[in-house]
């Protein structure tokens, strides 16, 4: 007679075993027919699943996560089952769900075309349309293994042959032919899936991710709860290809790249402008912060990185170089182990403490090439970091002020929608479990202390402690994880840096890790992406085309453009022996966000004719006007 505890609180007594249908049947009807799986006790479960002792119990639907989560699953497994049942002899491997969607490796021969596509995509939707049933079985580990080797699923049972021996084994069974491996759990039938599901693409993919193993054919799938989330979804992917930063970063003569650097920008001038008043803008709030900015080698010796613990963790992503000394180099993934030798010059004492130290420090990683991505996926980068040593009982002050200033920060680039995650111990990790608890307490505490919406991943800080991560939300509903703020109990430690207390003993610092856009050169990425290209005027690299009408008037055109100059606003004249509609197309293409016109009536009234970006009205005003209103206007909300 197992009592099923509900998630708020009532029981239900049930005479004997049960499962999660009767479970929501009980409960209403209505919730019966929504109802996609259970969690028993926390841990996920098929409907069908049988409870035969008391249990805290809970029915998700299309509107959970997790709901949404098994909906990707089943289109996964019924894309897989299509696949096979079109392409006789295709082996299926591995198929997760994955950030708004799915996707499965297949090993066949011949390459899937788009026309494929479609054809499994009207394969699945009768699938569904059929409702076949969910069955799940357990299988002995050898029965599994010579059951797929002997239909020619020679992935699947190197799958098995991996799985640890004390690990279940499940079989999961749409229809009354097709199954595969699989944790699960599922929905009862396939009918339960709907139609809100697209197939987006095919790429290669190596077996195991290892380049060394064979190449395999990755078919990728969006899956939605609703026929509107999935139209969603296809028009913020439209939108997501007219903003891609590098078509924009093209079009508006900002960077590029050669693959004599791989992962490494080459900027242009105006891409070198908006970089530079990233930084100087970070600068001024930094400076009023209190924050010291300094600058460390980009080469440090491997000792150090060793000494830090960096090398084990790090060392096959860092580029290193021996000298004939037969000394080996590293240049930096990061700037911690600088920031700490700069802290260790001079003794310091409690009263120094706070001590802020910042720096736009070039680093190097290395990544894949597979895995580079414009501005957004680098192996060169800019970190706008920075370090802030301080005493135990200073921390949850200093972590609740860079926050505060995180998201000050991030208002005056336009993301308003930040969320915090907050990451605690890994696995592989520094440092024993008592320094742990300490920075783990601290970090919450100052979480807790901002008052603002926060979830946990658990397991996913830094080796060397806590994390708290600032995830943007842009123009088109992404997600982007770009600060960081970090407790590290453990490196100070291990790179020698003390203070001296109230008491005259020394003591071991705490140094916080924060960084505000993380890379500058993803940041940038992001930025122009969320605008479209359209920056806000005081972002703008280019603030200004001044346009004459003829020749006869490009005296008057330059004299303007060097008044704008000098009152800190940016400007160019263009002179080219172009018509004017010509120079107003290709400059509203540059995205710049005023186009001012000169021609007699200008030069007669010593005004300009201003035409703004994406419309086409023109209003005209007076040089001292136009200073007075854009000067105003070239700067942060915050400054």
């Amino acid at each position: 007679m197992p009592i099923i505890t509900l998630p708020d609180g009532n029981n239900i007594d049930f005479p004997k075993k049960v499962t999660g249908l009767e479970v929501a049947e009980k409960i209403s009807k209505s919730l019966a027919k929504q109802a996609l799986i259970m969690s028993v006790d926390g841990e996920l479960k098929d409907l069908y699943f049988e409870i035969n002792k008391d249990s805290s119990v809970k029915i998700f639907t299309a509107k959970d996560p997790e709901g949404l989560e098994v909906i990707r699953h089943d289109t996964a497994h019924i894309m897989a089952m299509a696949v096979q049942e079109l392409y006789p002899g295709t082996q299926v491997t591995i198929g997760p769900v994955i950030e708004n969607g799915f996707y499965y490796d297949f090993a066949r021969k011949e390459p899937f075309t788009t026309d494929d596509l479609k054809n499994i995509e009207k394969r699945m939707s009768e699938i569904i349309d059929k409702d076949v049933k969910t069955r799940r079985e357990v299988w002995e580990r050898e029965i599994a293994i010579n059951h797929f080797i002997k239909i020619g699923e020679k992935y699947k049972a190197e799958i098995i042959e991996s799985i640890p021996g004390n690990e279940e084994l499940s079989i999961y069974h749409h229809g009354e032919t097709w199954h595969d491996l699989c944790r699960g759990p599922h929905l009862v039938s396939s009918g339960k899936i709907g139609k809100a599901f697209k197939l987006m693409k095919v790429s290669g993919a190596y077996w195991r991710g290892d380049s060394n193993n064979e190449m395999l054919q990755r078919i990728y799938g969006t899956g939605w709860a609703t026929q509107k989330d999935l139209d969603d979804y296809l028009k913020r992917i439209e939108e997501a290809e007219k903003r891609d930063h590098r078509k924009l970063g093209k079009e508006m003569d900002l960077f590029h790249f050669r693959e004599e650097s791989p992962g490494s920008v080459f900027w242009h001038e105006k891409g070198w402008a908006l970089f530079q008043k990233l930084i100087n803008y970070m600068r001024s709030r930094q400076d009023a912060a209190g924050y010291k900015e300094v600058n460390t080698p980009e080469i440090l010796d491997r000792q150090l990185w060793e000494k830090s613990g960096h090398w084990e963790k790090y060392g096959e992503n860092m580029y290193t170089s021996e000298t004939p000394d037969e000394k080996v180099f590293a240049i930096k993934p990061m700037n911690c182990p600088g920031h700490i030798q700069v802290f260790n010059q001079g003794l310091k004492s409690y009263r120094d403490l706070p001590l802020r130290i910042a720096e736009f420090g070039k680093v190097h990683r290395y990544e894949p090439s597979g895995a580079l991505h414009g501005l957004l996926r680098v192996r060169a980068f800019t970190q706008d970091d920075a370090h802030i040593f301080c005493s135990e009982d200073q921390i949850t002050n200093e972590c609740l002020e860079v926050t505060n200033l995180i998201l000050d920060i991030y208002k005056d680039l336009g993301f308003e929608n930040v969320i915090l995650k907050y990451a605690d111990r890994p696995e592989v990790r520094v440092g024993d479990d008592e320094i742990w608890d300490k920075a783990e307490a601290s970090l919450l505490e100052a979480v807790k202390a901002s008052k603002l919406e926060y979830s946990i991943n658990k397991g996913e800080g830094a080796f060397y402690g806590p994390k708290i991560e600032f995830v943007l939300r842009d123009a088109i509903g992404r997600d982007w994880q770009c600060g960081t703020l970090q407790v590290d109990l453990n490196l100070p430690g291990r790179l020698d840096a003390s203070y001296v207390d109230k008491s005259g003993t020394k003591k071991v610092p705490v140094m916080l890790h924060r960084a505000l856009f993380g890379s500058l050169e993803r940041f940038v990425g992001i930025l122009i992406e969320n605008y479209a290209g359209k920056f806000p005027f005081w972002l703008s690299p280019l603030q200004t085309m001044v346009i004459p009408i003829s020749e006869e008037f490009n005296d008057y055109a330059v004299e303007v453009s060097k008044k704008i100059k000098n009152a800190g606003i940016s400007s160019a004249v263009d002179l080219k022996n172009n018509n004017l509609n010509y120079k107003i197309r290709d400059h509203s293409l540059e995205k710049i966000p005023l186009l001012l016109i000169c021609g007699k009536k200008e030069v007669d009234s010593n005004s300009v004719t201003i035409r703004r970006l994406d419309s086409n009205k023109q209003e005209n005003m007076g040089i001292d006007q136009f200073l007075k209103i854009f000067s105003a206007l070239n700067k942060a909300s915050s400054n």
